[in-house]
Order: structure tokens, then sequence, then C-alpha cells
């Protein structure tokens, strides 16, 4: 009797003790610990990310030039759908039944618990229509975002586009995710971290049918998203679109600089492209097309990427080299025989008056003269030989911002090339070099390759008697933030100050100098301009030469200095000049005077791209 009483008092105490273990284990998790809740809650709450407004981006008068426009992803949940008409849904989405069945099982493999895009950027009128109707969808909701929207369509390789991440930036800065967006070219690429903003997120409560009924605990655990910053940049959206008219059906590009701070006025690399293109839905499509089309490579930046030989505005740098060196002065002379020829060599040169001094030498863009004045300088008994002679002239070359990367704030940017000693070494398979295995480049032609962007730089230099700042394209971030320091820095070439009037007074003969000038079409009454041109060889007999004229305006305090290069354009006379000319007139006085109106005329006409396809279809037949 008293063993079964005890069993009766043992088996109770452990009745007692497994209740009380069980009262406090549910104390824990109803007062205590509240995750089980949280995880019991996850199915009756939907999070959804709050992307931020990406920064505006304005041209440098306040002209709006970026903005950003309301777009719906549809998003979906795999655990919560049920089965539903899909008929009914791929009608609302404008999408194939069996386009959303693969769109279905792909979420399902990335994640059967967490929410993937279905359907991208759906317009408005679309998001409005399946709003009501999404209740009858359970796993699918809405998440809104924003496009890019352009109301000047212009200057696309500038202003840049966005899209999706790849796995690699997804790894490199944890702030996206997948079907995130982030700046892939141009202004969009290089100030992404200060337009992109900072991500939120809200969290609903939602009901059996996955409508939304709250906000959960009162947006206890809701993050706002932090807009971009707005950006100003540095271009004259009205003097970008002229440039780009300009350059209808003709390849090649403009660059015109603010001489006085670096900034990027225009920068036109054609042919371009509508920058809706990359824009939506229709974005894969179009990116394939201008992709694939070998012809016109419409997405490859010229001002940045393409390295032409400069021609005969390189005749500057040689003639201040020169100057600096103390090898010639304004009045040296060289006569010209139509050309410079020293035993067998040869090189060519126009007819023209001779003997010619500096100032002439420029204005009739004589080739005899810069041969002699190259040979001057490498071969100065000072440096005691060629090899070290042509040392100091490339360095002299490279303080122009030459042959290197001048580090603008335009990603993609090449640094062109400036042969190296070691180069001429190897080509010519000898220690001790000769002037004349390089004499070609006296003239901006041979080895040289320079971008259009280097070019309008050294134009500048030229403009400010001797110094550049580096350009850049954005002129202040947000309200506060203006320009990195590296673009406000001055960058002094090796050539005096005092050596650039006699280039500059050649510059302005070259423009109203009268017969045996090269520039007149760039003249302009009342303003003092400057120019040089090039004519650059491409070296096909089924090509013309390319076509190069840079210039700035005034002569005095310059306010523009411009570089166009027309691929296959003849002469730097022929378009470069007259193009230059109009972009001069347009930015300074905002409008172009009746009396260049016909050169304008001629411009707008012409067409080099289909000519040229046509004179290579004639080489060819004849060839046959």
């Amino acid at each position: 009797m008293n063993n079964f009483s005890n069993r009766i008092y043992v088996i109770g105490g452990i009745f007692v003790l497994v209740v009380l273990i069980f009262m406090i284990k549910l104390f824990n998790l109803q007062i205590v610990d509240d995750s089980y809740k949280l995880s019991a809650e996850n199915n009756s709450q939907r999070q959804v990310t709050q992307y931020p407004a990406r920064g505006l981006i304005y041209d440098r008068n306040g002209e709006l030039l970026v903005y950003n426009q309301a777009v719906y992803d549809v998003m979906v949940i795999p655990k919560q759908v049920k089965v539903f008409d899909t008929l009914d849904f791929c009608t609302l989405l404008g999408i194939e039944k069996l386009d959303a069945i693969k769109k279905l099982e792909q979420a399902k493999n990335y994640s059967y618990r967490r929410a993937s895009i279905f359907l991208k950027q759906l317009s408005s009128e679309k998001y409005a229509v399946l709003q009501e109707k999404l209740y009858k969808f359970p796993g699918f909701f809405v998440q809104p975002r924003t496009l890019r929207k352009y109301p000047r369509q212009s200057a696309a390789h500038a202003l840049g586009y966005l899209n999706e991440v790849n796995n690699k930036e997804i790894k490199a800065d944890h702030y996206y995710s997948q079907g995130d967006y982030i700046g892939k070219s141009g202004i969009e690429l290089t100030y992404e971290k200060d337009l992109r903003g900072e991500k939120g997120k809200k969290i609903y409560w939602v009901d059996v049918y996955n409508r939304i009924k709250g906000s959960y605990r009162d947006g206890k655990f809701d993050k706002q998203p932090i807009s971009g910053k707005d950006l100003v940049s540095t271009l004259d959206i009205d003097l970008q679109e002229y440039g780009e008219l300009l350059m209808q059906n003709k390849k090649g590009g403009i660059v015109a600089l603010e001489p006085a701070t670096g900034e990027i006025l225009a920068k036109v690399s054609s042919p371009g492209y509508d920058p809706e293109m990359l824009v939506g839905r229709v974005m894969s499509k179009n990116y394939r097309a201008l992709v694939q089309n070998d012809s016109l490579k419409p997405l490859f930046d010229r001002t940045l990427m393409a390295q032409y030989p400069p021609g005969s505005i390189f005749k500057m740098i040689n003639a201040l080299i020169g100057l600096q060196e103390k090898v010639i002065n304004p009045f040296t002379r060289f006569e010209c025989h139509n050309g410079y020829h020293v035993g067998s060599f040869t090189m060519g040169c126009h007819s023209h008056a001779s003997p010619l001094d500096l100032r002439q030498s420029i204005m009739h863009s004589c080739n005899a003269y810069y041969a002699h004045t190259f040979r001057y300088i490498v071969e100065s008994p000072k440096f005691g030989s060629v090899n070290n002679g042509y040392d100091v002239w490339r360095n002299h070359v490279m303080s122009f911002g030459l042959g290197q990367r001048l580090g603008t704030d335009l990603p993609h940017e090449l640094k062109g090339g400036i042969p190296t000693l070691n180069y001429y070494q190897k080509k010519y398979r000898r220690k001790n070099l000769r002037a004349l295995n390089m004499i070609s480049i006296s003239i901006g032609q041979g080895e040289l390759l320079i971008t259009p962007l280097q070019m309008a730089n050294m134009c500048a230099a030229i403009a400010n008697r001797g110094h550049y700042y580096t350009p850049h394209i954005v002129k202040s971030i947000g309200k506060e933030k203006g320009v990195d320091e590296k673009f406000t820095a001055k960058h002094e070439t090796s050539i005096d100050p005092s050596n650039f009037p006699s280039i500059i007074d050649g510059m302005e003969m070259v423009v109203t100098g009268g017969k045996g000038s090269t520039g007149g079409l760039a003249a302009i009454p009342g303003i003092r301009v400057c120019g040089k041109t090039g004519t650059v060889q491409t070296g096909r007999v089924d090509e013309e030469d390319h076509s190069v004229f840079i210039a700035f305006a005034p002569r005095e305090n310059p306010k523009i200095a411009i570089l166009v290069y027309v691929e296959n354009g003849v002469w730097g006379s022929r378009y470069g000049a007259p193009i230059a000319g109009l972009m001069i007139e347009k930015y300074i006085r905002g409008e172009i005077s009746n009396s260049k109106k016909w050169i304008e005329k001629r411009m707008l006409e012409a067409d080099l791209i289909h000519q040229v396809d046509k004179n290579k279809k004639i080489s060819q037949s004849n060839n046959h």
C-alpha cells in the first residue's frame, strides 16, 4: 500500500514537472521569444522592396535630360501559388501560356519560398487592370520601380544606359540583388553610387487572397528609401543636339570644351542612337540590333575610343616644340617644292607659295616646313643623338595629355598612342635611329593615334596658352557636392606661354587669311576664330581621306575649343571647318546667321555614309 502511494507521488511529481516545463517553454515562445510567431506570420505578410527614385540629370542651363517613369514588376512566391486561371492571367499580362509556365519554373528554380521577378516592367495601364484582379492569383504581387525617360532623345553616349545587374556585379557590391538595375555606360555608370540612392522596404499584412490588408506592425520594421542625388552635367543640350544634327549620315565625332574649366559642352559620336532604345522591355531586342550593326557601330563611342591619326592639326605641336627648343623662330623660313625631298625619299605637299615663315606654314599647312622642323628638333646637336632628341620631343608631346588617358569622368576612355623609341628600334631593327625613320609623324601621320577627346583637349591647351584642365562632364552632384578636385587642377604643358602667340596668329590666318587659307568656311563675322585643318590619309584606295578641324573662339578669353573629325570627309576644309564654324556660332550667339545658312544646309544634306558604301561597291565592281 505504501509502495503504491509512493508511486502516485512520483508520477504526480513527474507530471507536474512536465507541465511546468511546457508552461515555461510556452511563456518563452509567446512572451520572450517571438521568432516562432514571426515565422507563422510569414505566410500572412509580404515584404516589398522600395526602390528609390534615381537622381535626375540636367544640362548646364537647367534643361532636364533624364527623368524617371513608373513601371511595375510582377513578382511571384512559388510556395504561395495555387491553381489559377492561366488563360485569364496571361491575357492580363499580354504573354503566352507557355511563356508563363516557363517563367514560373524559373522562379521555382531560383527559390521556392522567396519572391522573384515573374514579368518585368509592366506599364501603368496594364498594372491598373491587373490590380483589380490580382486577388484571383495567390502568390503573385506587383512591385513598383522606375525606368529612365529622355525628353530630348539626345546625348546617348554621354548619358549612358541602365541594365540588369549580373552575378559579378552582385558579388562586387552587396547592395544589389537579382533583378536590380545598374549604370552600364556614360554618366549612369561613373556616377552610379550618387544616382542610385538607397533602397528601402515595406512589409504588409495580406489576406488569403494575397490582398494587402494593411501595414505590418504599424510600419515598425519598414525602411524608407533615400532618393538618388540629382546631377548637373556640363553639356549644353542645344549645342549637343545641333552637333548630332550636323553629323547625321556621317561617321566621326565632335568634342567641344570650355577651355577655362575643361567642361565638356558637347560630345557627339556618330552614328549614334536614341537613348529610348535601351529602355524597357524592348531593350534586349534593340541592344542586339545595335551590337550586330557592324557597318555603323552605333554603340561605339568614337569620341573616347576611336584612335585616329590627327593629321595636320598636329603640326601646331611640332611648331611649339621647335620654338621651345629654339631650333626655329617665328621668322624661320623653309622652301617647299611640292613636298619634302631627301635622296629617294619624298613627302608630298600641295602647291603653294615658297618659302614660308612659321605663321604662313600654318596657314598653308606646308608638309615640308614640318618635316624640316621635326628634323631640326630630333637632330639638334645639344641632344647628342637622334634617340635622345626623339625622347625630348616625345616628352613635350605627352605634356599635352596625348598618348595617355586624360582621366575624364566618362568610362571606357582609351589612351591612344605616341610611339616610343623602343617601338622604332624594334621596327627598324637598329639601336641608333635616324629622323627619316619617323618623319611621317611630323605631319600627324604614321604611328600617331589620338582620340577626339585628346585632340579637343590639345586645342584647349593652345587656347589657354599652355595649360589645360581635365575634361569632365559633371558640374555638380546633389545640392552641396561639387566636382572632384582633380578636375579643377591646372595641368601645365612643357611649352612656355611666350611661344603660343605666333602659333595662334597662324591659326587665325587659317580662317581669315584669304587666298591659300584652308579654313575659311569656319569664319564668323565679328568673332575671331583660330583654327587648323587636317586631312588624314586612310591608306585605302576605296576610301576618301578623313576631314579634321580644330578651332577655338574668340581668340582672347576663348569660350569654346572644338574638334570635328569626319571619316572619309576628303579634306579638313570640306566638312571639318564648316561644321566647327557652325557649332561655334551656335554656342556663342545661340543661332546661325543668315549669311551661313547655305553652309548649314550643305552640311545637313551631306550623306557620306551611303556615298562611301556606293564608292566601295564601284571599286569592288571595277576590281572584278
